[in-house]
C-alpha cells in the first residue's frame, strides 16, 4: 500500500479506496493527493474507529487529477452520488415526502404526489406531513376553480366536441375547459394564483377575489358575489392557520444539523412572505473523516436539487457556515446570534430533535434492545464511565433525629428497577443521627458480603447525598480494594448535580436527557423504599413501647392484647374483667395498675 501512496502526485484531485471485492468504499478530495492519502496510513490517536476499520479494508487506491481544489470538490460530489460508497456521507432517507405538483399539460392539474419526475412540471414542498399537504390542496380547490379530471385537453381533442361537463362544473368548482367554456389564457391566470398560494404569497389571490366579488355585485349578480365572498372568508381562515414568522423576515431558508454517532439529521424550513410554507428533515450517514460543515453542505445540495424550481432564498440561516459556500451562487449564509433569526434557527433545531425522537421510537418499537443500548450508552457518556451501567445500585439513609435508623439499597438493571434485588438495612453500629457513619456501615456490609459470596459487583454505585456521603462510601470501597473496579458518584439535593470522588466541583447533568430521568427514578425509589421501612419500624416501636414498659408483660401478652383490642388506648380503657379473661387476673391487675399510675 505504501508503494501505491508513493506513486500518487502532489496535484489536487479525487481519490478512491477499493476493497477486496473491487467495490469503491470511499471517495475523497484533496488539495495534494499524496499528502492527503498518506495521512490515512500513519498511526495516529486522532483516527476514529471508523477510519481504522476503513484502512484495514483498502487493497487498491485509484485517483483522478483535476486542475483545482474546487474542481475536486465538484467531482467528489458527483462520484459520491453515483457510487454511494459505504464510508462516505450518504443520504439515508428512505422516506418519500409529499409534494404538490402543477402538471405540465394543457390546462394543468394541481395534484398530490410523492414522486418527483423531471418532466417540466412544477413541484412545491416538500411538506412535513400529508395532513398539511391535503389541507393546502383542499383550500386551493375551495378558492380557485380548476379541473380535477384526467381528460386529455389538448386543443385538437377539445375541438372535436366529444367531452361533456361533469358534476364539478354544476357545483361551480370548474369552468369546463373540456368543452371550450374557458380559454387557456384564463385558465393560466388561475394557475398563476395557485402557484402564488403555494409560494406563500396570498396577496394576488386576495386581490383577484375582491375584484371579482365587487364586479359581480355591481352587476347585481349577488349569488356569484356571495360565492366570491365565501372564498375570501376561506382565504382569511387559511391565513389565520398559517404560521406567521415575522413581518420583517420575508423570503428565507433555514437549515439546522443534529449529529449522533453514525447518523445526522438536517432540518430545512422554508419561509416565504413571512410564513412557514415547508418543513422537512433528511437523515444522513456520517461516514468517516467528515465534518459537520461537510454534512450540512450535502444536505443543502440535496434540498436544492429536490426543490428544483424553487431554489434557495437569497438569505439562508445556518448554525455554522457550510464547508463550501461557493457552490451556492447568490446565496448569503447567516449565522444568527440573537433576535428573530436565532428563534427561527431554534425552531428548526427543535423540529430536527422531534424527527430524531420519532425515528428512534419507531426503531425501538421494532427492537426494544436498541432502546436499552442507546439509553445505556447515553448514561455512560453523561456520567463519564468506561463501561455501560447495566447494573446500578443506589443507597439512601433514613432516621428520625437518630432514632430507628435504617437504610435502603435499590438495584436497576438496564435502566429499570429490579425489585426482587432491593435490600433493607438496620443500622447496627451507629448511635445518633450520623448519616456519614451510617453510609459507611451499609456500604461495607453490602460489598463485603458480595465479595465473600463471589457475586458480581455493580457497574455503578450512586449514593443519595452530597460530597460527605460520597467520601464516606468511597473510603469504604478503597478499604475493600474495589474503588478502581466500581465507579461511584454522589447525588446532591439539586437533582441535576453529580459529584465524583476527589472532585470538589459538581457536574451538571442535562435537564432534558434520559440519563437524568433514570437517576431521578433511582433516587426516588431508594428514598421510597427506605422511608417505607423506616415508617414500619417507627410505627411498630410507637405501638409497642408503652406496653413494653409494664413489668411482667412480655411479647406474647402484648401480641394477644393488640390482636384483641387493636390499640393501646383501648387496652387502657378496657374493663378489668375483659383484660383478665384475655391474659389472666394477675397480669390484668399489673396492666390496670400501670395505666392508673401513668394516667394522662
Amino acid at each position: 500500500m505504501k508503494e501505491q501512496v508513493a506513486l500518487l502526485p502532489l496535484s489536487p484531485g479525487v481519490y478512491q479506496f477499493v476493497d477486496r471485492t473491487g467495490t469503491i468504499i470511499y471517495v475523497g478530495k484533496a488539495k495534494s493527493l499524496r499528502k492527503r492519502v498518506s495521512s490515512y496510513f500513519v498511526e495516529s490517536r486522532d483516527h476514529s474507529p471508523k477510519v481504522r476499520v476503513l484502512v484495514r479494508q483498502i487493497v487498491e487506491i485509484r485517483h483522478i487529477v483535476v486542475d483545482s481544489e474546487q474542481d475536486a470538490l465538484l467531482l467528489e460530489n458527483s462520484l459520491i452520488k453515483s457510487l454511494q460508497p459505504r464510508y462516505n456521507i450518504l443520504l439515508k432517507d428512505d422516506k418519500s415526502y409529499p409534494w404538490i405538483v402543477v402538471k405540465r399539460e394543457p390546462f394543468p392539474r394541481v395534484l398530490s404526489t410523492r414522486q418527483l419526475v423531471r418532466d417540466g412540471s412544477q413541484y412545491y414542498g416538500p411538506y412535513s406531513s400529508i395532513s398539511m399537504q391535503r389541507s393546502i390542496l383542499e383550500f386551493i380547490r375551495e378558492v380557485v376553480p380548476l379541473r380535477t379530471c384526467k381528460l386529455n385537453l389538448a386543443p385538437e381533442r377539445v375541438a372535436r366536441g366529444r367531452y361533456t361537463v361533469c358534476l364539478q362544473y354544476h357545483l361551480g368548482n370548474c369552468k369546463a375547459p373540456c368543452i371550450g367554456a374557458q380559454s387557456e389564457e384564463e385558465y393560466a391566470e388561475q394557475v398563476a394564483l395557485v402557484t402564488s398560494i403555494l409560494k406563500g404569497d396570498l396577496r394576488p389571490v386576495r386581490h383577484y377575489l375582491t375584484e371579482e366579488m365587487m364586479r359581480e355585485a355591481e352587476q347585481l349578480h349577488f349569488e356569484q358575489a356571495q360565492r366570491y365572498k365565501q372564498r375570501l372568508d376561506a382565504l382569511d381562515h387559511y391565513a389565520g392557520k398559517s404560521v406567521i414568522v415575522s413581518a420583517k423576515i420575508t423570503d428565507t431558508d433555514v437549515f439546522s444539523l443534529l449529529v449522533d454517532d453514525d447518523v445526522a439529521y438536517c432540518n430545512f424550513v422554508r419561509i416565504r412572505h413571512g410564513s412557514i410554507v415547508g418543513v422537512t428533515t433528511v437523515r444522513l450517514s456520517t461516514g468517516v473523516d467528515a465534518t459537520e460543515a461537510d454534512m450540512l453542505t450535502l444536505a443543502i445540495q440535496h434540498m436544492v436539487e429536490e426543490v428544483g424550481g424553487g431554489a434557495l432564498a437569497r438569505e439562508v440561516i445556518v448554525p455554522f457556515l457550510p464547508s463550501t459556500t461557493f457552490l451556492f451562487d447568490g446565496v448569503v449564509f447567516t449565522v444568527p446570534k440573537r433576535g428573530e433569526k436565532l428563534e427561527l434557527l431554534e425552531f428548526s433545531q427543535k423540529s430536527a430533535r422531534i424527527y430524531r425522537a420519532e425515528q428512534l421510537k419507531n426503531l425501538e418499537i421494532k427492537n426494544p434492545e436498541r432502546h436499552t443500548e442507546r439509553l445505556m450508552e447515553a448514561m455512560r457518556k453523561e456520567l463519564r464511565l468506561h463501561n455501560q451501567p447495566r447494573h446500578i445500585e443506589c443507597f439512601d439513609n433514613s432516621n428520625l433525629q437518630g432514632t430507628y435508623p435504617v437504610a435502603s439499597c435499590v438495584v436497576f438493571r438496564d435502566g429499570k428497577p429490579s425489585r426482587k434485588e432491593y435490600r433493607h438495612f438496620n443500622i447496627k453500629t451507629v448511635e445518633g443521627p450520623d448519616d456519614f457513619a451510617s453510609m459507611r456501615e451499609i456500604v461495607r456490609r453490602r460489598y463485603s458480603r458480595l465479595l465473600e459470596e463471589g457475586a458480581p459487583l455493580p457497574d455503578l454505585i450512586i449514593v443519595d447525598g452530597g460530597k460527605g456521603q460520597l467520601s464516606s462510601a468511597y473510603g469504604v470501597l478503597c478499604d475493600l480494594g474495589i474503588a478502581g473496579r466500581v465507579p461511584i458518584v454522589g447525588l446532591a439535593k439539586r437533582i441535576e448535580e453529580i459529584f465524583f470522588p476527589d472532585d470538589p466541583m459538581p457536574y451538571y447533568l442535562s435537564r432534558t436527557g434520559e440519563p437524568l430521568k433514570v437517576v431521578c427514578h433511582l433516587r426516588d425509589e431508594a428514598h421510597r423504599f427506605g422511608i417505607t421501612f423506616h415508617r414500619q419500624k417507627r410505627s411498630k416501636g410507637f405501638i409497642h413501647s408503652e406496653l413494653e414498659e409494664i413489668e411482667g408483660v412480655g411479647e406474647k401478652t402484648i401480641k394477644a392484647l393488640l390482636t384483641h383490642f387493636r390499640t393501646v388506648e383501648k387496652v387502657r380503657t378496657a374493663p378489668l374483667e375483659e383484660v383478665s379473661a384475655l391474659v389472666g387476673a394477675a397480669k390484668a391487675r399489673k396492666i390496670k395498675a400501670y395505666f392508673e399510675t401513668n394516667s394522662k
